[in-house]
């Protein structure tokens, strides 16, 4: 089963998940580098990469709803998809709460931000997980395959003339 939100024939949530894993991630790493070279620049950084991964985090969310609501009602990929959509919901709150708490003092965060940002990540571990589950075990990124006998740039590169 395809998603219904394609571009060029290719999921768009997926195209856009990228966004917010790697800034919510990138994030708790310069919070790591902050507090180990006690640079309150770092901190600030991480402080605007939070608000970059809720930004696309929201953005991707909404495409994200759009393919699961075309799941059938029912199904095993339905029930895990919003358990998906549930964690990664976890996940943007965590981080949005952290964001809060830094908003007064972005370079230095207290330490339940840094706590909050921390169980976000991890917390995207286990819905990244299992949205690559989604796609690999139940198919939710099966689109209409080619014929079975159809060439590809290796056999054409394997023929003899």
């Amino acid at each position: 089963m395809q998603g219904k939100a394609t571009f060029l024939g290719q999921a768009v949530h997926l195209m856009l998940v990228a966004f917010p894993l790697g800034l919510l991630g990138a994030s708790v790493a310069f919070d790591w580098l902050g507090l180990g070279l006690t640079n309150a620049q770092l901190s600030l950084v991480a402080f605007y990469l939070i608000s970059g991964g809720l930004i696309s985090g929201v953005i991707a969310t909404t495409f994200g709803l759009i393919d699961w609501m075309a799941v059938p009602q029912g199904t095993r990929a339905r029930r895990l998809g919003a358990v998906h959509a549930a964690g990664n919901l976890l996940v943007l709150l965590l981080f949005a709460a952290s964001w809060t708490l830094r908003e007064p003092s972005p370079a230095s965060p207290p330490s339940l931000a840094l706590a909050l940002s921390w169980g976000g990540a991890m917390s995207s571990l286990i819905t990244a997980w299992l949205g690559g589950h989604l796609l690999d075990l139940l198919g939710m990124d099966k689109r209409e395959r080619a014929p079975s006998d159809a060439t590809t740039t290796s056999s054409l590169s394997n023929r003899t003339a």
